[in-house]
């Protein structure tokens, strides 16, 4: 990753030492803290040699989105990310069946789209924790499942 990159990510580190949550009081809308999990997820993949793609993948007429794709070295990631704050259940416990499905449908499909049916490829799952006040926690699972 390029210096550019680097300082980005010092930046959103820094900017995150006291949780990823808004507001003062550390409460706010789960899309609100989701947007921010996804903005440093973003910038933690890259840190780890990620080179991204796209980003909020969707497809007209299907139910989902992939959160960021990108090349892990020559194997292409499907990364979903999933941040909670506070101590509720864990970020993991949120890639339920149903949203596996749903992920291997949309990654089925970037696949056609951009022609690579023989490129290796798996799915990531990045589970962030923020707490009011602490740094968030942050958990890579590479492969976490396969195609459903």
């Amino acid at each position: 990753m390029g210096l550019v990159g680097r300082g980005v990510f010092a930046l959103v580190r820094w900017r995150s030492r006291k949780g990823l949550s808004g507001g003062a009081t550390g409460r706010e809308s789960g899309r609100g803290t989701g947007v921010r999990g996804e903005t440093f997820a973003y910038w933690f993949l890259r840190r780890h040699g990620y080179v991204l793609v796209a980003r909020n993948y969707q497809v007209p007429g299907l139910k989902g989105e992939i959160d960021l794709v990108g090349y892990d070295g020559d194997e292409l990631a499907f990364v979903e990310v999933k941040t909670r704050s506070g101590d509720d259940a864990t970020p993991e416990d949120a890639i339920t069946p149903d949203k596996r499905r749903v992920l291997a449908r949309m990654a089925r499909a970037f696949l056609a789209e951009r022609r690579l049916e023989h490129v290796t490829w798996r799915f990531d799952v990045m589970a962030i924790r923020t707490r009011a006040g602490q740094a968030p926690e942050v958990r890579l699972h590479k492969a976490a499942f396969g195609d459903a």
